[in-house]
């Protein structure tokens, strides 16, 4: 999909000095995510695994600190806890307990690795727009996993049309349109605040199915719904300390060249 758009806007390759992190962002985001994420699925119970990559932010807000001279102020800190401790008592009312096994960790590397490519992403935006590093980024990440390519073939002669179906919606929606509208936000807003609103996919996921399923919510479903959001609220209207230094815009990079 994103490889006809960027041929019908007759979208340029990315310069040669920039290959090397994108690649690195491609498949650090793209390979090892969804790889790691979903072979770590396979073993970990629903609730753990919300609960786990709900690490997520705060490796971000970590990385951002360090990385893009990003502040959290304390009350910022005390959203995203907020926000992950909603997170975990979603996690518990989903049934079943928290079982851990040998693929938490594999969803933690998930979690890492999600992390340090918003670091990366937010350094190649300065360069690119959202779609552009999007297409590159996706592109990169997605030759490594052509090793899958052969099995791939053969289940896909044998996949029932659902299963084909969930597939293409996958890397349609939550893939190419996701990936594009994120580096759009990120591109204007600092990667610490922009990850605390991951923290409302659970909730949302919950709210959809009472909708669509007619699943109804328990009540510590609703009680950590009712946190997270509240954590969010607070990180985006008390989180920033905006006398941290600004990152330069495209403009100043052109004059004085990219310091990183």
């Amino acid at each position: 999909m994103l490889a006809l758009f960027a041929l019908a806007t007759r979208m340029g390759l990315p310069d040669r000095a920039d290959l090397s992190r994108i690649g690195l962002a491609g498949f650090l985001g793209i390979s090892v995510y969804h790889v790691a994420l979903n072979f770590g699925e396979v073993t970990v119970n629903a609730g753990a695994a919300s609960m786990l990559i709900s690490a997520g932010p705060v490796f971000t807000a970590l990385l951002s600190a360090l990385f893009l001279h990003e502040r959290l102020t304390r009350l910022g800190w005390g959203g995203i806890f907020l926000a992950f401790a909603g997170v975990s008592l979603i996690a518990l009312s989903s049934g079943g307990g928290l079982r851990f096994t040998p693929g938490a960790l594999l969803i933690l590397l998930a979690a890492a690795v999600a992390a340090v490519y918003a670091i990366l992403s937010k350094q190649s935006l300065r360069r690119y727009t959202a779609l552009q590093f999007t297409c590159y980024s996706i592109w990169a990440g997605t030759l490594p996993m052509l090793v899958f390519l052969p099995s791939l073939m053969r289940r896909f002669a044998v996949a029932a049309p659902p299963a084909t179906f969930a597939v293409l919606y996958l890397g349609v929606f939550p893939a190419a349109i996701a990936y594009v509208l994120w580096n759009l936000a990120l591109s204007r807003m600092p990667a610490s605040l922009l990850s605390s609103f991951l923290y409302l996919s659970p909730v949302l996921a919950s709210f959809i199915a009472w909708v669509w399923l007619g699943e109804l919510p328990a009540l510590l479903t609703v009680a950590g719904g009712a946190l997270a959001i509240l954590g969010v609220i607070l990180v985006q209207t008390q989180g920033y300390d905006r006398s941290a230094p600004e990152a330069l815009t495209p403009r100043q990079i052109q004059e004085c060249g990219d310091p990183l």
